[in-house]
């Protein structure tokens, strides 16, 4: 029995910067997956035409049976922008906007008219001068679904997961709580099964501290909070190795151990995943009702319109979303 085309909702992001370049770039090729753009038919048509690029815009049709992606088309669900969109040039007025395909998308994937959404790059800064409270398309997409969101970053070789996100640095340490770090990691486990395919997920488990606390001289939440933790869960069956002294858990021969590194803040672990895989990353919200994964990199405005922005990013989101349907759709068989 051949298995059913995944339809992938996309989501440009900021009209003024690199998605909606990427967008059009992507639909160059054909795709086993049906990609539909959330987004202004306009937009596109005048970003390919800036880009030399041919665009065929082809209606949603979302009660026919998902159909594999020609190379030069492009279906759309349309969603007008506020305003024209210049290459480059931020405008206010298009913040609603932006939101607004993302609650499409979101809502297409609810109502199971989509099977993943792939998300491009939002500026946050426009967005709240906009006067819209806004943190970010995690926190807005958890919101619009609900769910328990857990930031997962993943190149070729590498996963990191994070117990924090955007907190400053010296709020990291009141943020790791054993609350919290349970939850993150009762996510990451049940979602490497359920939509990676990984039937027993090995976590590597990083510590707050310098060498991981040095037995409590350089801290005590490794003894206090993460070990306890860590020890409920492995005799609750899951596979933990850690805390671990995060500069030495990145050599290879631990994470040939692993399938994923659990950091546990931002700049603990971002960093070595973006020197091995930047352009080649993906950002996956794990803990959604719905599959998303975006690209690892923002808005670009300088590149915007100019055919300069790397769109592997964008080819790495979709594929690993295609195959995050496929993994889910095998484990509820």
């Amino acid at each position: 029995m051949t298995a059913a085309v995944p339809r992938v909702a996309l989501t440009p992001g900021e009209p003024a910067g690199v998605g909606p370049d990427l967008v059009v770039r992507l639909a160059q090729a054909p795709h086993a997956a049906e990609l539909v753009a959330v987004a202004d038919p306009a937009l596109l048509r005048t970003r390919a035409a800036a880009l030399g690029l041919s665009l065929s815009v082809l209606a949603f049709e979302p009660q026919a049976p998902a159909r594999p992606s020609a190379g030069g088309a492009l279906r759309v669900l349309p969603v007008p922008t506020a305003a024209p969109a210049s290459a480059g040039r931020l405008d206010a007025r298009n913040s609603p906007y932006v939101l607004e395909t993302l609650r499409r998308a979101v809502a297409g994937c609810l109502e199971g008219a989509f099977d993943a959404l792939v998300t491009g790059p939002v500026h946050k800064g426009i967005v709240n001068d906009a006067g819209i409270p806004f943190s970010g398309h995690t926190e807005f997409l958890a919101a619009l679904a609900g769910g328990d969101p857990v930031m997962m970053l993943v190149c070729p070789g590498l996963r990191v997961a994070l117990a924090t996100t955007h907190l400053p640095l010296a709020a990291v340490p009141q943020a790791v709580t054993a609350g919290r770090l349970e939850r993150v990691l009762r996510v990451l486990h049940r979602d490497l099964v359920g939509r990676f395919g990984i039937a027993r997920p090995r976590i590597l488990v990083c510590g707050l501290n310098p060498h991981a606390g040095e037995g409590g001289h350089l801290g005590r939440e490794e003894i206090d909070v993460i070990a306890p933790v860590l020890g409920r869960l492995r005799a609750g069956g899951m596979h933990l190795d850690g805390p671990l002294p995060a500069d030495t858990a990145f050599v290879p021969a631990r994470l040939a151990q692993a399938d994923v590194v659990l950091a546990m803040y931002h700049d603990q672990g971002l960093p070595v995943l973006k020197h091995l895989g930047f352009g080649r990353a993906v950002n996956v919200t794990l803990g959604l009702p719905l599959i998303r994964t975006s690209v690892d990199h923002g808005t670009a405005l300088d590149l915007a319109g100019t055919a300069r922005a790397d769109l592997g990013s964008l080819e790495a989101a979709l594929a690993t979303a295609c195959a995050m349907v496929d993994a889910t759709r095998f484990s509820r068989r």
